[in-house]
């Protein structure tokens, strides 16, 4: 890690520059885009070739690699009474999570879920910045994976370097080659497994082997495994820095409080390179060596050092090299480090600025997001699993039918939400005498299967001569039991109609 770092050849343009800096791009003529523009348009030319590091954060990194995999692949897997524990089962209009069953009438929950989700985000991010995009955003993890299957076969970063510069040969078609099967056969992996929560991943696993899929999965399947290849293999930082609308809207919520990895330039400056055997202080320089080793392992290829910058994605990859140095020349740790910019300028020890966490944008946030998930856990607890629609039929209003009787027809659209069958009891009140049947068998009791629904046409009748012609308000009562013991019992109101 003492080695210096790589030089590009001196071209005519200007002097040689360090490998780890994009290639400078020089106005030729009296015309051309601005600086800014051309420095724009460098940067997205130039490839990034992060260094490979070790240290706390790194750890932490591959940490969280395990457990998102361990979750994403994993969770499809997994089986509730005898079906699916995850599944999103479109054709059938159905979600499945565990033990509990979603039909198009809960779209209200996936509403507040997403408004949940941005609260968590605003508080997450007033806190510690894009510190969610460096360890458990799936751009990061699959670059990460992508990254460290290139780093296998090709080797460190001067290493990768050589080769891409070296012409054409049977050894780095190998390499090349090799990296690019592992790489597709990850990503089908991962387009296989992402369907699998929309489809029955046991059924689309055969259906796989067998060839026998339809023309929607094959496409869906394909188009996410190449999604994942061409992201994590080959536009990787470039997705966090042009594409990812969280980098550009985050600056409006952080502060000079918010924990993000800070350079510290009061310690650091005026930077430069010096032996260790050398009292840097008496010579009037910082800590920081200008060793670059911070530019050279950072994923989206920026230096700390110039500040806060929105492709920051808060991964730690600078603070770990950075400390390496720092025990390598015998000073203190925490040159770079997670901490606030407020520390920085006001000499603030790190319980000090853990303390300016509860200011009151981070308290308005919490007790926002507090009381929105306890309504959403309240209701997701208080739901019942058996709903009822009642739909008058338009084409008889209301008819005089044999024994004096008035007569109204309803269909009534059983929902049973519950993976236990129910069988439930009609009951009418509002007028007198009023009985209820169903019209396909005369009784007053419905069976509905587990998890589906039932729709069942019903006759109300009253007596002609104890009812004033007119729209009269009623309510039907559903009562039963679940084959598991749990009661079902749901009232709703209609109107009953007599002609004169």
């Amino acid at each position: 890690m003492s080695s210096e770092p790589p030089v590009n050849p001196a071209t005519p343009q200007g002097p040689a520059v360090p490998a780890w800096q994009p290639p400078r791009v020089t106005k030729v003529g009296g015309g051309g885009a601005s600086p800014h523009v051309e420095k724009a348009l460098s940067d997205v030319r130039s490839k990034i070739y992060p260094r490979s590091v070790s240290g706390l954060y790194a750890r932490w990194r591959i940490v969280m690699v395990f457990v998102t995999q361990l979750i994403f692949y994993g969770l499809p897997w997994l089986q509730w009474n005898g079906r699916q524990a995850v599944l999103f089962d479109l054709a059938a209009r159905k979600f499945y999570i565990f033990g509990m069953v979603l039909w198009p009438q809960d779209v209200i929950y996936l509403a507040v879920l997403l408004v949940i989700s941005a609260f968590a985000l605003f508080l997450f991010t007033a806190m510690a910045g894009r510190l969610f995009c460096g360890y458990a955003c799936p751009q990061t993890v699959y670059t990460e994976i992508f990254m460290w299957v290139e780093r296998r076969i090709e080797g460190d970063r001067l290493a990768r370097i050589r080769l891409d510069e070296q012409p054409w040969n049977l050894r780095k078609v190998r390499l090349k080659a090799t990296k690019h099967i592992i790489w597709l056969l990850i990503a089908w992996w991962t387009g296989s497994t992402f369907i699998g929560y929309f489809a029955p991943i046991r059924e689309l696993g055969m259906g796989l082997l067998t060839l026998s899929l339809g023309p929607w999965q094959w496409f869906w399947m394909v188009f996410y495994a190449f999604a994942t290849w061409g992201n994590a293999g080959f536009m990787r930082e470039a997705v966090c820095k042009y594409m990812c609308p969280y980098a550009r809207f985050q600056s409006v919520m952080v502060d000079d409080d918010t924990f993000v990895v800070t350079y510290d330039y009061v310690r650091g400056e005026p930077r430069g390179g010096r032996s260790r055997r050398v009292d840097h202080k008496e010579a009037g320089m910082g800590d920081c060596v200008d060793c670059s080793l911070c530019v050279q392992v950072c994923p989206t290829g920026i230096d700390i050092r110039d500040g806060l910058q929105y492709m920051c994605i808060g991964c730690g990859a600078c603070v770990d090299a950075c400390d390496t140095v720092m025990d390598k020349m015998g000073y203190d740790r925490g040159l770079i480090r997670y901490t606030s910019g407020r520390a920085i300028t006001d000499g603030m020890t790190q319980s000090q600025v853990r303390k300016r966490m509860l200011r009151p944008r981070i308290l308005a946030y919490s007790l926002i997001l507090g009381l929105i998930v306890v309504g959403f856990v309240l209701s997701l607890a208080m739901r019942t699993t058996l709903r009822v629609d009642v739909i008058r039929d338009r084409g008889v209003l209301g008819r005089e039918v044999a024994g004096g009787m008035i007569e109204n027809v309803y269909r009534l659209q059983f929902i049973n939400t519950s993976e236990s069958p129910v069988t439930l009891t009609l009951s009418a009140e509002g007028l007198p005498e009023l009985s209820i049947m169903t019209a396909d068998h005369g009784a007053n009791t419905v069976h509905v299967d587990a998890a589906s629904n039932r729709l069942v046409p019903v006759v109300l009748r009253a007596p002609a001569g104890q009812v004033a012609p007119g729209l009269h308000d009623i309510e039907m009562k559903i009562t039963g039991e679940y084959e598991d013991g749990r009661k079902a019992e749901v009232a709703e109101r209609s109107s009953f109609f007599v002609p004169k």
